[in-house]
């Protein structure tokens, strides 16, 4: 098909009823009517030869077609929009709507107490944080960005490892006094463990422990299984059992003596943090400034 003006208008509503969830909400986005959305999808469809969404009474979801013509073209339009900017205030402006998608444990510990810092900085970017324990489908829910504890799965999108921290077995001064402190990795499975959630599987994360080329799995088991954080360390801190944590955000734990690093003697399992975004282009700028911002954060020494 040949790209003109109407291509473009139609690319734009197009992005803005992916990113705002609704033909309602995008015509306000546009300053449009409902019907003008519908129509201006319809012609881009029609020239397309492709269906981008599939439409109930109660929800619009991307087709497959969809989704892999959002993540082309939601980079084109944002270098169009910082093209046109860079013209009239400069190149690399910092604006519009950033929607972020974050671990809840990391936007807690290292995001929230920094995020007005950033806000003042960039006035002109309004910031949608949205926290939960799985990344979902970035595209279709119209995510610019996430950071998330894990490995990531093989998909579209592009993975930048931000942060290695060490995994830790954990338990408190009077849950070793009660239950006495385990010798090794193997006795755990005589002692109660608290189990965390895999968010991606739904089941509990395997313990192991390496060092070095070394690896081992212990079977561990517990009647206690959370997917949060918080619970995790609070649950631990009471005594209750034993848990593995990140070295991350629990530093202060541990120098306190509130919590006990059991073996020592098994230093090298870790866990990454991912930034990822849908696009392998050059990000906007709004993308690279909060990149760079949660960079900052870590720029410390890894634990």
């Amino acid at each position: 098909m040949s790209f003109d003006e109407r291509s473009l208008s139609g690319m734009s509503v197009f992005v803005a009823i992916v990113d705002s969830g609704s033909f309602a909400a995008a015509g306000e986005v546009m300053d449009m009517s409902q019907p003008g959305v519908s129509r201006a999808l319809a012609r881009l469809e029609k020239r397309l030869g492709i269906r981008l969404f599939d439409r109930t009474t109660r929800s619009v979801t991307l087709t497959d077609e969809g989704r892999r013509l959002y993540e082309q073209v939601v980079p084109l339009l944002a270098a169009l929009d910082e093209a046109a900017s860079s013209v009239t205030e400069g190149a690399g402006v910092v604006r519009g709507r950033l929607r972020v998608n974050v671990d809840p444990f990391f936007a807690r510990l290292i995001l929230g107490p920094r995020l007005g810092g950033f806000l003042e900085v960039h006035p002109q970017l309004n910031l949608e944080l949205i926290t939960r324990d799985r990344l979902g489908d970035m595209v279709a829910e119209g995510f610019d960005l996430a950071v998330r504890f894990g490995e990531p799965r093989t998909s579209s999108l592009v993975a930048r490892r931000l942060l290695d921290t060490r995994i830790l077995t954990v338990a408190a001064p009077a849950y070793l006094k009660r239950f006495g402190r385990p010798a090794q990795p193997q006795a755990l499975s005589e002692h109660r463990c608290i189990q965390f959630r895999d968010p991606q599987s739904g089941q509990p994360f395997a313990w192991e422990f390496h060092r070095g080329a070394e690896r081992l799995t212990v079977d561990t088991r517990g009647q206690l299984l959370v997917n949060d954080v918080g619970s995790l360390h609070s649950t631990c801190l009471a005594g209750y059992g034993v848990a593995q944590v990140m070295a991350l955000g629990s530093e202060l734990l541990l120098a306190e003596g509130r919590l006990v690093e059991l073996f020592d003697d098994w230093p090298d399992e870790r866990f990454p943090l991912y930034a990822l975004y849908p696009s392998r282009h050059h990000p906007p700028a709004k993308v690279r400034a909060f990149l760079d911002f949660v960079l900052e954060l870590l720029n410390a020494p890894q634990v």
